[in-house]
Parts: C-alpha cells; structure tokens; sequence
C-alpha cells in the first residue's frame, strides 16, 4: 500500500511510527519548514503547523507562543548547535523525533553552499537518549532502521545493513 504512495521507506516507517504514538486529534508543530512529509501528516489527517524557518539556536518563539498538543522534530536537531533548550522551551507533552545516526564509515553532513544544510551533530542513540533525559523527556518508544541507496560500493552495501535512523517517542516527566 505505501510503496506507492510514499517516495521512500523513511516516511513509510515515519507515518506508522506517528500513527502509533499521536491521534488524529493532537494539533502538531512541526519545527522546520513545510516539508514533504509534513504534507504526508496533513494528508493523513494530522493538524500541522510548521515553523518558518526560523534558527532555532536563537529564536525559540514559535515554541513558546504558539498552540500545539505535539512536536515533531524530524532531521531537525543534527542541524541545530544547541538542541538542548529546544527540548526545554517545548510545552507539550509528546514529542516525536527523528535523527540520522552517526556512520562509522561516513564522515558528517557538510554543505560548501547552504549554510542550513549542515550537520553540527550526527548522534548515537545514546546522545539523544541522555539530552533527552536531561531535558525532562522520558523515552516511551524507539526504533532504528536501515536506509539503503540505490548504488554499488562498499558504503551502500552497509547501508543495507547499519541502522541509518533512530526514531523516538517521548513524553515529559
């Protein structure tokens, strides 16, 4: 059914995760732009607010003035240096997030030409696990996944193998 209607596994794995964990009735900020997959949650029948490409590292307003249940932070926080009062400053309850794992065989994200498009973090899910810990969240549910590439070599041939995603389920202590 979603092989379809969704461009790749990421979000079909990322829509079954959410479907679990938040109702239809929870009104989501989603922090970045509008994305494709925050057009996916719309689609599915999710209320979703996107932030407006705001830094983050500086301008935590949204997060504080604006009417949410839920946050989703999907490949967010690598692209942030101080992730940590993000979590602090979120007033809901729930939140969802999403982060690339660091890959032994892979140095960090880095664009020569797009200052946003940089990974100032590439995580282990031990890292996120104690930022979130440390910043009130208590880990309901998580899983990793693999992200294959469609290309021949020895990095491709891990991807199929080394969890490439960590996905998370949190709620405030």
């Amino acid at each position: 059914m979603y092989e379809k209607t969704f461009p790749n596994k990421r979000f079909k794995i990322t829509l079954e995760f959410l479907e679990k964990h938040l109702s239809k009735s929870d009104t989501i900020l989603d922090l970045g732009v509008e994305n494709p997959f925050s057009k996916i949650m719309s689609q599915n029948g999710y209320k979703v607010k996107n932030t407006k490409g705001e830094d983050l590292d500086f301008d935590q307003s949204n997060l504080i003035n604006e009417n949410y249940t839920a946050v989703t932070a999907f490949e967010i926080f690598e692209h942030l240096l101080n992730p940590f009062t993000v979590l602090q400053n979120i007033k809901s309850d729930k939140i969802l997030i999403s982060i690339p794992l660091r890959l032994w065989f892979s140095p960090a994200y880095q664009s020569k030409t797009d200052k946003w498009d940089r990974h100032y973090h590439e995580f282990e899910d031990w890292q996120l696990d104690w930022l979130l810990e440390k910043t009130g969240w208590k880990i309901m549910d998580r899983i990793k996944f693999t992200h294959p590439v469609k290309k021949i070599g020895f990095r491709p041939l891990l991807r199929f193998f080394t969890p490439r995603y960590y996905l998370v389920y949190a709620e405030r202590k």
